[in-house]
């Protein structure tokens, strides 16, 4: 007899067996409440508690635009803190501080460059909180370290495109210069540079012309706001000013290399620099009425015995009225008027209807000694259609005021100022044959191999042996750029 045997487990055990079991399941389920309640907690935390370095604050800064408009150069300070991250550069340890102080004393003496402590924020930028803010960090929020840094950036920027374009700039306007590289130039890189370097002062100060007027002027400033100041020395604030004004005027030149023709219309002088030498004349410039504008452009070329193509207000205003009134007004000047077909207008009939429809005509001066371009014309393109050029009014560079012209420019010793041009062209031979045409009233054109540069500057005032020159403001341009420059109502450069 077989016996078969069936253990069961003891109903104890089988108690413990459920419960270690339930117990492990428990554990498993408890476990993955603890980690989802965790990661909401951290999840909840970050919601409430947003990174609030100093640097998240300058990023979050700029997407308000109540931030951007208090600045002057908005996007080239955004340009400047993309680069870096958005990383403050003047709020840092103090082991980090000689750029911040640096930066502070630049905009402090603003007015050694002639310009207004007005431009630089000067209610934010306050030496008691950056003193706090660098020396007790803990008492200052930071949202105002990162406030305080962004001002100081843009004051800087702001400072290196005034010390370089100028701040009243009439050829690039302050949006384009924040917009933008201009001749590859870009206030952002420059600060960046400049902040890499041992001296900050120094390469901010590089931004400025390099051409000897600007120097003699800025260091003019110089010694009047710092050296002779502190010597009790006073200079009256209208000479400061037009200091200040003839400054700014240069910093919208390009003058760049050694070699080019200026013209300063207050002076009535034209100077033609060369590396090693600079040779003057006495020039004849636009009357108030009709002013010689100021502009930048290349000597091409120039044309002896030039036949003139005169302006169609002149033709119209001035020299048709003489030739209506007297029909040999026109043989005896050499003046011929045609219409737009080239036909000649020759009777007084005609000319009284020249007179009706002006427009569809034009005069020319052919050449000769009495043509109003005299012997020799200049030609630079301009959107003034003016020209530089000989005249047979030799008699006006005797006197000392010389503003009598319709706009163009007038030179004494036009054949010395072309001789020279071929010479230092390196076509000495062709002098002799610019003579000859010159003599037999025969037009021809000389083109130069390399063109000059030509400046036409409007200077009330230029250093000439160390001391200051004021020149007479014919066109009355002073007022309005000083006022303009230190932000005032009342001007005192004007006497």
């Amino acid at each position: 007899m077989t016996v078969i045997t069936i253990n069961y487990p003891f109903p104890h055990q089988l108690y413990i067996n459920n419960h270690l079991k339930m117990k492990k399941l428990m554990i498993v389920f408890l476990a993955a409440v603890l980690i989802a309640g965790l990661q909401q907690m951290v999840h909840a935390q970050e919601r409430v508690s947003p990174d609030t370095s100093v640097a998240a604050i300058i990023q979050k800064q700029f997407g308000e635009r109540q931030v951007s408009a208090s600045l002057y150069y908005p996007s080239a300070v955004k340009r400047f803190y993309t680069a870096r991250q958005f990383s403050p550069v003047w709020v840092v340890k103090q082991k980090n501080q000689k750029s911040t102080w640096a930066a502070m004393l630049m905009i402090d003496c603003v007015l050694q460059y002639g310009l207004a402590h007005e431009d630089y924020h000067p209610k934010e930028l306050l030496y008691d909180k950056l003193h706090l803010i660098l020396e007790e960090p803990e008492k200052i929020t930071n949202l105002q370290k990162a406030r305080f840094d962004i001002i100081l950036t843009d004051a800087m920027i702001n400072l290196v495109n005034n010390l370089h374009f100028g701040k009243l700039n009439p050829y690039y306007t302050s949006a384009r210069i924040d917009s933008e590289m201009i001749n590859g130039f870009d206030a952002a890189q420059v600060l960046t540079l400049a902040l890499g370097e041992a001296d900050l002062m120094n390469n901010i100060n590089a931004v400025q012309p390099r051409s000897k007027q600007y120097q003699d002027l800025q260091y003019q400033m110089y010694l009047i706001k710092e050296v002779y100041t502190g010597d009790c020395y006073e200079t009256p604030e209208a000479d400061v000013r037009r200091i200040a004004i003839n400054m700014e005027r240069l910093r919208w030149v390009g003058i760049e290399g050694d070699s080019y023709i200026q013209i300063n219309i207050p002076s009535y002088s034209l100077t033609y620099y060369r590396p090693d030498t600079s040779y003057q004349f006495k020039v004849v410039v636009g009357k108030p009425s009709t002013p010689t504008p100021t502009l930048e452009s290349m000597i091409t070329h120039f044309t002896s015995a030039p036949e003139w193509k005169v302006p169609a207000k002149i033709f119209r205003k001035e020299l048709l009225p003489k030739a209506i009134r007297d029909t040999a007004f026109l043989m005896n000047n050499h003046y011929a008027i045609y219409d737009r077909q080239g036909r000649f207008v020759d009777d007084r009939a005609s000319l009284l209807l020249v007179k009706k429809n002006p427009e569809n005509y034009y005069m020319t001066q052919s050449s000769g000694c009495d043509n109003a371009l005299g012997l020799v014309v200049f030609r630079f393109k301009n959107i003034y259609d003016i020209y530089l050029h000989d005249t047979p009014e030799q008699k006006l560079f005797a006197k000392k005021e010389r503003a009598f012209s319709h706009g163009c420019i007038r030179v004494e010793q036009a054949q010395k100022l072309a001789a020279l041009l071929l010479n230092h062209d390196g076509t000495p031979g062709k002098i002799f044959t610019l003579l000859q045409a010159i003599n037999n009233y025969q037009t021809k054109n000389f083109v130069l191999k390399t063109p000059v540069p030509i400046k036409v500057t409007y200077l009330t005032c230029e250093v000439i042996n160390g001391y200051p020159v004021v020149y007479k403001d014919i066109y009355d341009l002073d007022e309005r750029l000083e006022m303009q420059l230190y932000n005032i109502g009342q001007n005192l450069s004007k006497r």
